[in-house]
């Protein structure tokens, strides 16, 4: 009845104030409501966490004392800080050659990225060569780490800005920079290159920085860039270390990089050994690639000079000769053996106990890597590297790498065969002016300080080709903390470490 009154009241122009029992205006009763509410949630969210608590402290601590700890997940390590600075262009690499020959490369063009201040899209993997495989840089490298991990030396694009790809009409600027360069061709012939044309598409990559003459910093990153910059995939590392771990539960082993394979014979020209029908299905074979300059190559003239791979016969002389006995656990690093199984039939006769990654492991692990020469090198990388000893039949690139690899970890030991003496040498054990006896410790002689110890490597300034690789021997690299002088004074000591 009140509030009837009072509407009538107000509708008839009654301008009296409410009596004092009157209700409060709706507003008012809006803004206690919605307080009340926010205060009795606010109570029960603080009640449950309270009893959260209180039941995780007794009831969590009940079950721990039945049940094993469970161990906190360690934390990544922190990111670098992003180095901060203005960048002069976008550098675009396509690397050329196998797995270990752009991966030096890679290294490389990290090291130009940082020298002349530019951004560096990840490198394109060659997929055109004599291996055909289509594996690209993520299929092969843990892309992320390679780009987290060095934010603070360059800044790393995953790919190329759309602004720049030829679908919007960019031209882009091509160079094969020039073999064995230093800072000064970089800073003075190729850095104005991008003043002009912003992004520069380096289409050969191979040995486009010097071995020496650089300076330290740019030295430490070439090595920074190989033994902490690239990773393999998650899903190579696992099957890596799978690998290395089937053969050390074996007890130690030689890793044996036996580059006798078809693509070395062909392009080398190297046939001692071979019938006259292998010999001319490798001709054919050099012949097939127009882009292989050297056609006719005389094989035993070559052989002389040290620059054939040994056979597998000559392989299973050699290693009795240095003192390995048919016990000695053999994992042949290499893909398929020129002639399969029949040209390795010396070779398992003298050492039985060899082994390949197709008999470690089952087919089904290895199905994703078929067909990927590149993935499948590199878990034969990983297992040359963590052998107890490395012997590479030919000093092509990934003998390089991985011996500059085993030097970081502490000069581990790598046999360096000399081919040009051991060629000598089997010839006359072969004709019988050398006996068993003589041959062997000829042979051992030979080798007495080639088992990888520490030594300055050898420049030649005007022949850079025939000079030490630099990624066989980063010396710069291997003596942080040590005087090198009193490191490389040892030659013969391999037990050193870093």
């Amino acid at each position: 009845m009140e509030v009837r009154s009072d509407s009538n009241q107000g509708r008839s122009g009654d301008n009296k104030l409410p009596s004092p029992a009157a209700p409060k205006p709706r507003v008012q009763v809006w803004f206690v409501t919605v307080c009340s509410t926010i205060l009795i949630w606010t109570c029960l969210v603080q009640l449950f966490a309270a009893g959260e608590l209180w039941r995780t402290r007794i009831f969590t601590g009940q079950v721990s004392r039945f049940s094993a700890p469970v161990e906190p997940v360690p934390l990544p390590p922190p990111l670098p800080p992003a180095r901060n600075y203005t960048s002069n262009g976008v550098l675009l690499v396509s690397c050329n050659g196998g797995l270990n020959q752009m991966r030096s490369a890679i290294c490389d063009m990290v090291t130009v990225a940082r020298l002349l201040n530019l951004t560096l899209v990840v490198p394109e993997l060659d997929k055109t060569s004599f291996w055909a495989d289509p594996s690209g840089f993520e299929d092969i490298f843990d892309v992320r780490h390679f780009i987290d991990s060095l934010r603070d030396e360059v800044r790393i694009f995953r790919r190329l800005p759309k602004r720049y790809s030829s679908k919007y009409g960019y031209k882009m600027f091509e160079m094969p920079p020039v073999s064995w360069s230093d800072e000064n061709y970089y800073l003075k012939q190729v850095l104005p290159l991008f003043s002009k044309h912003k992004v520069v598409h380096f289409n050969r990559t191979d040995t486009r920085l010097a071995n020496n003459g650089l300076s330290l910093p740019l030295q430490w990153l070439r090595c920074r860039v190989n033994f902490q910059g690239l990773k393999f995939t998650p899903q190579l590392e696992a099957l890596g270390s799978k690998l290395v771990r089937i053969l050390q539960q074996r007890g130690p082993f030689v890793a044996l990089h036996l580059r006798y394979e078809m693509d070395m014979l062909a392009f080398s020209g190297c046939t001692h050994g071979c019938s006259e029908e292998e010999a001319e299905e490798l001709k054919k074979m050099r012949y097939t690639y127009p882009w292989w300059r050297e056609k006719e190559i005389n094989s035993e003239e070559r052989r002389a000079q040290g620059l054939c791979p040994l056979t597998p016969e000559e392989v299973a002389l050699v290693l009795k000769a240095l003192g390995f006995d048919k016990n000695t656990q053999i994992y042949i690093a290499a893909g398929e053996i020129y002639g399969s199984e029949h040209r390795l039939s010396v070779l398992r006769e003298a050492f039985p106990r060899i082994v390949k990654k197709e008999m470690l492991l089952e087919s089904s692990e290895l199905q994703q890597f078929q067909n990927h020469s590149s993935q499948m090198a590199a878990l034969d990388f990983m297992v040359s590297v963590a052998s107890n000893t490395f012997i590479p039949t030919y000093d092509g690139n990934m003998a390089k790498v991985v011996e500059g690899h085993r030097r970081y970890l502490g000069f581990k030991k790598t046999i360096l065969l000399d081919r040009k003496r051991l060629v000598e040498l089997l010839d006359l054990h072969h004709n019988k002016t050398l006996t068993w006896d003589q041959f062997a410790v000829a042979v051992k002689e030979a080798h007495e300080r080639r088992t990888g110890a520490p030594t300055h490597r050898r420049v030649i300034s005007d022949k850079p080709k025939e000079e030490d690789y630099f990624y066989a021997n980063p010396q710069e690299c291997l003596c942080e903390g040590t005087n090198c002088h009193d490191l490389y004074g040892h030659r013969n000591n391999s037990s050193l470490t870093r």
